[in-house]
C-alpha cells in the first residue's frame, strides 16, 4: 500500500515551493530594474541627440518623422506638453500647436465646399501656401500627428481611409460601408452616377439612391445635372480633382 507523505515531507514541499516563488520574483524584479535603467540611459541619450541636431529635427520634415519614432520606442511623447524639456529645448509643442490652428481654419474655409472631408494631400498642400513664408517643409506625417492633438476638442476631426486615400474628417459625421464605397468609387473621376454605383458595387436602385441621397444631405456631394445625356453627376470635392485652394484665402 503507497504511504502518504508525512507533515515533514508537506513541509518541505511547501518550502521548496515558496523558495522558487522568491527566486521568480527576485529574478522578474532584476529584469524590470534592467530595463528601467536601459531606459533611462536610451531616454539621456535621446536628450543628448536631440540637443545634438535640433535644427534638422525642426526644418528637416523626415528627420522630425525619425525622431519621433525614436520618442516612441521609449514612451516618450515631446507633444504631451507645452512645458518641459522638450518644448524648451525644440519648441514642438508650439510648432503642432500653431500647425492644428492652421488645419482647423482650412478645415473651416473649405467646409462649404466639401462638407467637411477634404483629402490629407490637398490639405497639406493648403496648409504649406499658407505657410510658404515660414521657417521649414510640412509633411504629411506633421499633418497627422497634429490632427492626432485635435481629437481632444471632441468636434469629429480624425482620419480616415477610403480606398487608397486618406481623408480629414472635420464633422461628427459616421460614414458606413455603403458611403464608403460610393466615396472608393468616386475616385477615379471625381464623381459618380446612380447607374455607375447599381452596375459596379451591384446595387439596387434604391440602395444607391438612398446613400447618395445621405452623402448630398452631410454636404459631402454636390449635383451637376448639366450634361447630354441627362444623368445626373454627383460630384465629391474631398476626392475629386477640382481643388478646394478657391474656398481658402492664402
Amino acid at each position: 500500500m503507497r504511504r502518504r507523505p508525512g507533515i515533514g515531507g508537506l513541509q518541505t514541499h511547501a518550502a521548496a515551493r515558496d523558495q522558487f516563488r522568491l527566486l521568480g520574483e527576485n529574478v522578474a524584479k532584476i529584469r524590470t530594474d534592467l530595463m528601467k535603467e536601459q531606459l533611462a540611459t536610451f531616454r539621456s541619450q535621446l536628450e543628448d541627440f536631440a540637443r545634438k541636431h535640433k535644427n534638422d529635427i525642426r526644418k528637416n520634415p523626415a528627420f522630425r518623422s525619425q525622431f519621433h519614432e525614436m520618442c516612441a520606442k521609449v514612451g516618450v511623447d515631446p507633444l504631451a506638453s507645452n512645458k518641459g524639456f522638450w518644448a524648451e529645448l525644440l519648441g514642438i509643442g508650439d510648432f503642432y500647436y500653431e500647425l492644428g490652428v492652421q488645419i482647423v481654419d482650412i478645415c473651416l474655409a473649405t467646409r462649404a465646399h466639401n462638407g467637411g472631408l477634404i483629402n490629407l494631400q490637398e490639405l497639406c498642400h493648403l496648409l504649406r501656401q499658407r505657410r510658404k513664408s515660414d521657417r521649414g517643409v510640412v509633411s504629411e506625417d506633421d499633418c497627422l500627428r497634429a490632427i492626432s492633438k485635435l481629437k481632444v476638442l471632441g468636434s469629429g476631426f480624425e482620419v480616415i481611409s477610403v480606398g487608397k486615400r486618406k481623408l480629414v474628417r472635420s464633422v461628427p459625421t459616421e460614414l458606413n460601408k455603403d458611403h464608403n464605397e460610393i466615396l472608393e468609387l468616386a475616385q477615379a473621376q471625381g464623381f459618380v452616377t446612380v447607374d455607375e454605383v447599381e452596375r459596379r458595387l451591384s446595387w439596387s436602385s434604391g440602395r444607391a439612391i438612398d446613400a447618395l441621397d445621405t452623402l448630398l444631405d452631410e454636404g459631402l456631394a454636390m449635383i451637376d445635372d448639366g450634361h447630354r445625356d441627362g444623368r445626373r453627376r454627383y460630384w465629391f470635392p474631398c476626392v475629386s480633382p477640382i481643388s478646394s485652394s478657391t474656398a481658402v484665402d492664402t
